[in-house]
C-alpha cells in the first residue's frame, strides 16, 4: 500500500495540481465548475469561499473539479470516514473488542456458590455491547456455578480521562448523539422510552427499557383517531430532579401507528452500566454484598468468561451509515489504545490516525481530527486531503469493507430519502455531515459509463445547511450521469 500511496500522492502534490491550485486562487470556482452545476451553486446565493470541492475519477491523476482545495474546512459528521478508513486500516477488518471477566484462583466458588474474592471486570471498549451481551456473561457465570458476589471492580484502564460533559457540544445532553464514550458501555448508556397503545382506554402507556432504579416517566401522550400519518411526532426530556431523573412527554400520537420509541441519556455510563448490571445479576438469582468500584486487575487473575464484539468491518457500517457519534469517539481511542498503549485519549488516539494516514502518503495539512466523530467545531479537513484518503482506500485490499460502510443513496442510512426517483439512485456511497454552520458529503459515485468518482464536498459559513442540500443532490446526479 505504501509504494501505491506515495506514487498518488506525487501526482496529486506534485509540481502540476499545485501550482493549478496556487495560481486558480479565487478564480478557482468559475475555472472548476460545469455550467450546470455552477448554475445550482449561484441559486444557494452562498460566497463563493464558503465552497470546497474536489472530484476526481478513480485511476486517474487529474481532478475534475477543483474548488479551494485545500482550504481547512469543518468536516461535520464526514470525519467519520477519516477514523473508520484509520482504524480499518490500522486494526483490520476482522478486529474485535473483548470484555473479560477474571478473578483470582480462576473463579473458585464455595459450598453457598460465593466467588472467592472479587469479581474483576476488564472493560475492552466495545461500541457495541449490548443489555443482551451483557446478559449472556452473567448468565455464564451462573453457569460456572457463582451467585454470590462480594465486590465487582471494573477495569476501565484501555481508556484514559475519556469522560465529557455530554450537553456541552449543544445544550442537550439527554440526546443519545451526545453520549459519553467509556471503556465499559453498555448499550451506548441510552434508555429506550417505549410508548404501548392501549386502543380501549385511549391511552398511551409509556415504558422504560432497561427499568433502572431513578428514573420515572411524568406526563402522558395524548390518543389520536386517524390514519397513521407517519412517525409520531412527540417530545421526552430528561429533567434532574434530586437524586432521580424524569423524563418529561409531551405531544399526541396516532393510535394506528401502534408502539414506537425513544432513546434518551439520563445516566453517566458509569452509574448506567451498574444499575443495569445490579439489574441483570439480580434478575439471574445472584447477590452482590459490597457493589461495583473502579480498579485495576491484578496480574495473578484469570479469565473466567469473556465476549467478544461483532467485527470491525460490521462495527464501522453503523459507524458511517448511521452516523454514530459514540462509537465513532469509541474507535478512535481503540486506535490509540493498540498504536500507543492503554491510557488512549482522543489527543493520543488522533495523533495515531494522522500517523497512520501520512504513512500511506494522504496529505494531511490543516487536519485537525479532534474527537474523531466531527461532532466539533474545531474539526479541520481539506477536500483534496480527504480525496487523496479515499483514492488510497480505493487502491487498498480493503476497500470493499470501507465502501460498504457508506450509506447508500436512496437505499439506506442517512441518504435514503435521497434521490429516490432519480437515475442516481444506487449509485453512490457517501458519507453525510450537517453541523450549524457546516454541511459536507464525500464518497464514492458510478457514473452510467461505468466509471467511478470520488467527491468530496465542503461548505462552511451561515446558511450553509439551507443552502447545500439541492447543490449535493445536483452534484451527485451529475455524477451518475456521466
Amino acid at each position: 500500500m505504501r509504494s501505491v500511496a506515495t506514487k498518488l500522492r506525487q501526482l496529486t502534490w506534485g509540481g502540476g495540481l499545485w501550482l493549478l491550485v496556487c495560481l486558480a486562487g479565487p478564480a478557482a470556482l468559475a475555472q472548476g465548475l460545469p455550467p450546470e452545476l455552477a448554475s445550482v451553486w449561484r441559486s444557494t446565493r452562498l460566497p463563493e469561499s464558503a465552497l470546497s470541492l474536489y472530484v476526481k475519477e478513480v485511476g486517474t491523476s487529474q481532478p475534475m473539479i477543483l474548488v479551494n482545495p485545500t482550504e481547512p474546512r469543518n468536516p461535520a459528521s464526514v470525519m467519520k470516514t477519516v477514523t473508520t478508513w484509520a482504524g480499518l486500516s490500522g486494526l483490520g477488518s476482522d478486529y474485535v473488542w473483548r470484555t473479560t471477566m477474571l478473578a483470582r484462583g480462576g473463579g473458585r466458588v464455595d459450598a453457598q456458590g460465593t466467588l472467592s474474592g472479587p469479581l474483576y471486570l476488564k472493560a475492552g471498549g466495545d461500541p457495541f455491547l449490548t443489555m443482551q451481551d451483557l446478559w449472556g456473561l452473567l448468565r455464564q457465570l451462573r453457569l460456572r456455578g457463582i451467585k454470590n458476589l462480594t465486590e465487582v471492580v471494573v477495569d476501565r484502564s484501555l481508556f484514559g480521562a475519556v469522560t465529557i460533559d455530554p450537553g456541552a457540544f449543544d445544550g442537550a445532553p439527554d440526546r443519545p448523539y451526545n453520549a459519553s464514550p467509556d471503556a465499559m458501555m453498555v448499550g451506548l448508556g441510552a434508555l429506550r422510552l417505549i410508548f404501548q397503545p392501549d386502543a380501549a382506554a385511549r391511552k398511551w402507556i409509556p415504558v422504560i427499557d432497561p427499568p433502572l432504579r431513578g428514573v420515572r416517566v411524568e406526563g402522558e401522550i395524548a390518543w389520536k383517531d386517524a390514519v397513521c400519518p407517519g412517525s409520531p411526532s412527540v417530545s421526552t426530556q430528561v429533567v434532574p430532579s434530586g437524586n432521580e431523573f424524569i423524563i418529561r412527554v409531551a405531544g399526541a400520537a396516532v393510535g394506528s401507528c401502534g408502539e414506537f420509541s425513544d432513546y434518551r441519556v439520563a445516566f453517566s455510563q458509569k452509574a448506567y452500566f451498574e444499575g443495569l448490571f445490579r439489574m441483570l445479576w439480580k434478575e439471574l438469582g445472584g447477590t452482590l454484598a459490597k457493589g461495583v468500584t473502579e480498579g485495576r486487575t491484578p496480574a495473578n487473575a484469570t479469565p473466567v468468561v469473556w465476549h467478544d464484539s461483532r467485527t470491525l468491518g460490521d462495527i464501522i457500517r453503523y459507524i458511517n451509515k448511521h452516523s454514530n457519534n459514540v462509537m465513532a469517539r469509541t474507535l478512535l481511542l481503540t486506535l490509540g489504545a493498540q498504536q500507543t498503549g492503554p491510557g488512549a485519549t482522543p489527543a493520543s488516539g488522533a495523533a495515531a490516525a494522522l500517523g497512520l494516514l501520512q504513512s500511506q502518503g494522504v496529505d494531511t495539512r490543516g487536519w485537525v481530527i479532534d474527537n474523531g466523530a466531527g461532532l466539533s467545531r474545531s474539526s479541520r479537513l481539506t477536500a483534496a486531503g480527504l480525496g487523496s484518503m479515499l483514492d488510497v482506500a480505493w487502491l487498498s485490499p480493503m476497500m470493499p469493507e470501507f465502501i460498504s460502510s457508506l450509506a447508500i443513496i436512496g437505499v439506506d442510512g442517512t441518504v435514503r430519502r435521497r434521490l429516490r426517483n432519480d437515475d442516481a439512485q444506487g449509485r453512490a456511497h457517501l458519507k453525510t455531515g450537517t453541523l450549524r454552520d457546516a454541511k459536507a458529503l464525500a464518497g464514492y459515485v458510478m457514473g452510467a459509463s461505468g466509471k467511478r468518482y470520488i467527491l468530496v464536498k465542503f461548505v462552511n459559513g451561515e446558511r450553509a445547511v439551507a443552502g447545500g442540500r439541492a447543490f449535493d443532490d445536483a452534484l451527485v446526479s451529475w455524477l451518475a450521469e456521466r
